[in-house]
């Protein structure tokens, strides 16, 4: 191939490029000069519930209970909520009084840590025997669970399960929460 141009090309290009200016510098110019980078501004997180500053007359039980921290999947929840998550321990609470039921209950949560059980049985009973024919250990248990931060969710467990006497509790992974400390 012939790399010289004919002479005709060569006054072509002569002719469109006399009045071009050479430029001044040597080096080539940016398109734009790229501003300075600036931080994304962070996510207002949203603090923590304290429990010191939740008080059990706060907190409102219903019949069925129904608890979650925020950021859980709405289909873990919805697994719970069917019984397909199946507890690996159980307490029995009912007919128990409310300081020994509290104290069990603590133990309790601390065995299912060590065993790294992630979701458990609390019978708590419907409290149709209580002096107030209000459910004492139930409204407590639903108190003492939200103020424990190992406790993900929980729910009333299903009917064939106990129902409204009784919850799961989907309990945080101790080896995730190690990692993330």
């Amino acid at each position: 191939m012939n790399d010289r141009l004919h002479d005709d090309d060569y006054a072509l290009f002569r002719a469109e490029v006399e009045d071009a200016q050479p430029l001044d510098r040597e080096s080539i110019e940016p398109f734009r000069e790229r501003p300075p980078p600036t931080p994304r501004p962070r996510i207002e997180e949203v603090p923590a519930e304290d429990p010191q500053l939740l008080s059990e007359s706060e907190v409102e039980t219903h019949d069925v209970l129904l608890f979650t921290r925020p950021g859980l999947q709405k289909r873990v929840l919805f697994e719970l909520q069917r019984g397909r998550i199946e507890p690996r321990l159980e307490l029995d609470l009912h007919g128990l009084t409310a300081s020994y039921a509290g104290a069990l209950l603590q133990e309790f949560l601390a065995d299912c840590a060590a065993r790294r059980v992630r979701c458990a049985k609390i019978i708590h009973g419907k409290g149709r025997g209580s002096a107030t024919r209000q459910p004492v250990l139930k409204c407590k248990v639903n108190y003492w669970l939200r103020l424990r931060p190992e406790v993900l969710a929980f729910c009333s467990a299903p009917r064939f399960d106990g129902g409204t006497g009784a919850v799961y509790v989907l309990l945080r992974n101790p080896a995730k929460a190690k990692r993330q400390r």
